[in-house]
């Protein structure tokens, strides 16, 4: 598979990696440990050198599939965490938590899950506004002087936090949610990233399975799925959003691709630091996300999907108020 800088840092991946959240967690239940071991190491034997995972998903459980499934390639491979949330006693999120002292824990347990001795890549999870960006910075930077962590980076952070992040160390990465369904990061989150040199990780970037044409208003989904509680999946969003899906379709065909593999290439096209992360818990899903790393869109193909996307108004918020209120700040 083509590789891909993640901007200025010089930290090489493979240009679509894989998001491993939905194995043990948000999208109803967890898949079996072999089963989920077994699908990471098919991604490695597909050129996927780039995981994407948190203490959050789970929470923990991710970070232990994921370092177990990578110890046997873990110099062939690149590993990205995060950090930022707190948890209760039941091990349910309760607020955020970016002091020092607590990023500094949530590294070392980190490394012991994805038995490895440093982190390649550091993200704040959500922005705390309790702690200010220069003091996460810095404690990551100490990190990084002691070897444990190689990269910094954020996620879902406005304008200004990045300006302010990246003035105390370098960001090598923002990972936010960018896709056909969302594009908002085009007004001023990828002009900034191209201006100082960071690189994009888009989650999501088939719209939470959407534009993959596999869901219509008819759809229904697991008790557990984070979908249910998101207002652009209610059953009136999805039938009002069918429109974009069909021009997906419709362009694949013509491509003789998929309408995944459109969404991804199409990101791929946007720029040459831009790196999604599906995420998946099929073998034939994982392949065919793979094979839009070799789908070459033109310049024609870009100007008519633009065209036809500005003709298209999507329905429904991409988050319920409450997680809203945390990204962008």
């Amino acid at each position: 598979m083509e590789k891909r800088k993640l901007g200025k840092s010089g930290l090489e991946v493979s240009a679509i990696g894989l998001g491993c959240m939905g194995l043990s967690f948000a999208y109803g239940p967890a898949m079996e440990t072999k089963e989920a071991i077994k699908l990471i190491r098919a991604a490695v034997d597909r050129g996927v050198t780039f995981f994407d995972t948190a203490e959050a998903y789970g929470p923990f459980k991710n970070e232990e599939v994921v370092g177990e499934a990578l110890a046997p390639v873990r110099d062939k491979v690149v590993i990205a965490t995060k950090f930022g949330f707190k948890f209760d006693a039941a091990n349910a999120q309760s607020g955020l938590d970016s002091r020092p002292q607590h990023i500094r824990e949530v590294a070392e347990a980190s490394l012991k899950r994805l038995k490895t001795d440093v982190i390649d890549l550091f993200y704040q999870h959500r922005v705390d506004p309790e702690t200010p960006i220069e003091d996460v910075a810095g404690a990551v930077k100490d990190l990084i002087k002691e070897g444990k962590v190689r990269h910094f980076g954020l996620s879902e952070a406005g304008v200004q936090t990045i300006r302010r992040a990246h003035a105390v160390l370098p960001v090598a990465a923002l990972q936010s949610e960018y896709s056909l369904w969302w594009r908002e990061p085009e007004k001023e989150i990828i002009p900034t990233l191209e201006e100082l040199g960071i690189a994009f990780v888009p989650f999501s970037p088939l719209g939470k399975g959407f534009l993959t044409g596999a869901i219509d208003d008819k759809t229904t989904f697991d008790a557990k799925d984070f979908r249910n509680i998101v207002p652009r999946f209610t059953a009136e969003a999805r039938k009002a959003n069918q429109g974009l899906v069909e021009l997906i379709g419709r362009i694949a065909a013509g491509k003789k691709a998929t309408s995944a593999q459109i969404a991804l290439a199409w990101l791929l096209a946007q720029k040459p630091w831009i790196v999604p992360i599906p995420g998946t818990t099929k073998l034939h899903r994982l392949e065919e996300n793979a094979g839009a790393a070799a789908l070459a869109l033109t310049a024609g193909d870009l100007a008519e999907i633009d065209q036809a996307l500005a003709k298209i108004a999507v329905t429904g918020d991409r988050y319920p108020p409450r997680l809203q209120a945390m990204v962008g700040r």
